[in-house]
């Protein structure tokens, strides 16, 4: 259990609060298939799609639920589970995440938890009925917001409103323009864009390609599939196998860092130690506004995390000059001995950032 102490003392240099802008990915041990009784074996059928459905959410990887090393889990899925219902032919299943992280990493699988960068999603569907801008409260957003949820994604959908269809055309959204997309995105607070150009094919189904950006990292990729749900799903996990492997803490890759982060607040504390919480990162320092980490991380991975909320990597600082102290001696003149130094912050590589 961590201490409460270093919270206290944060609690009493409080600052003016801010939001924070990542959020836990809710509801990402809860998977809903569709579910048929007349199916042979429905039940178990049902529970292996949920299972590979979780493992996709959590690894980024189509192969791996079907992996040697989760075929035991695979055929017993029952042992992770905590409860399971049916309803409106719907299969819905509740995991329970502490024994389906344990057992993965048993297994050898790197995974990403529920902290996931949220996607404000420009999508832009051409079909011979026209052009559309998927917004909010539309029903093409809640078949997005659908799609994104089933692979694990936190999902943004913009208002769609008359300005942002005027500035979102289809050529911004084709030719990736992320200039005028960050403008149109400035009235929403997102760690990250994702475009997309959808269009049914003259040959029948449809075909879309995406550009998403996160910090100073872009990626891009096309789909196609046989109707619009099939569609926003096969972006979503061409999505998420890209986010994953940045965010995926595998412990061969990972070494002994320390973190120094300065602006801290309340808020920004809660934010920032639930990031790290998967890196066991652990507090070690306290002073105003200056917070240092111990933590096991990739460091790329825990820099891209660190972009996510907007925390900003700054040069280490000077060191101070060496103290010139005249010999300590007691009341007979005598000497005694130097005070002991302050105490070490530990060791591994030491990073810098501030809000």
């Amino acid at each position: 259990m961590r201490s409460i102490v270093p919270y206290l003392v944060l609690c009493s240099a409080l600052m003016p609060l801010v939001p924070a802008v990542a959020k836990p990915m809710e509801g990402l041990y809860r998977v809903r298939e569709p579910f048929s009784a007349q199916e042979p074996n429905a039940h178990d059928e049902g529970l292996r799609r949920a299972f590979d459905t979780l493992v996709l959410r959590l690894t980024g990887n189509p192969d791996a639920a079907t992996s040697p090393a989760l075929a035991s889990l695979r055929s017993n899925p029952q042992q992770l589970i905590t409860q399971y219902g049916v309803e409106n032919d719907i299969l819905m299943v509740e995991f329970d995440p502490a024994t389906v992280q344990r057992s993965l990493r048993q297994a050898g699988m790197g995974t990403w938890g529920a902290e996931r960068p949220s996607l404000l999603t420009w999508w832009l569907s051409e079909s011979s009925q026209g052009t559309q801008l998927a917004g909010d409260d539309q029903e093409s957003g809640n078949l997005l917001r659908t799609a994104a949820q089933y692979r694990g994604l936190p999902l943004l959908l913009p208002l769609a409103d008359l300005d942002e269809q005027l500035a979102v055309t289809p050529e911004v959204v084709q030719t990736g323009n992320v200039g005028v997309l960050r403008e149109a995105s400035s009235r929403y607070d997102a760690n990250a864009l994702l475009a997309v150009a959808a269009r049914e094919a003259e040959t029948g189904g449809w075909q879309a390609t995406w550009q998403l950006w996160l910090a100073n990292k872009e990626g891009k990729g096309e789909v196609s599939a046989a109707n619009p749900q099939a569609l926003a799903d096969a972006v979503m996990v061409a999505v998420n196998g890209y986010l994953a492997p940045q965010f995926v803490a595998r412990p061969e890759a990972t070494q002994a860092l320390r973190l120094e982060v300065r602006g801290a607040n309340i808020s920004r504390f809660a934010e920032l130690d639930r990031l790290l919480e998967p890196m066991n990162g652990e507090l070690i320092v306290v002073e105003g506004d200056r917070l240092v980490y111990r933590l096991q991380a990739n460091p790329e991975q825990l820099r891209t995390q660190l972009a996510m909320a907007r925390l900003q990597e700054v040069p280490a600082p000077p060191p101070p000059p060496p103290a010139q102290q005249a010999p300590t001696v007691n009341a007979s003149g005598q000497p005694v001995a130097a005070p002991l130094p302050p105490p070490s912050e530990g060791t591994g590589t030491l990073l810098h950032y501030r809000w």
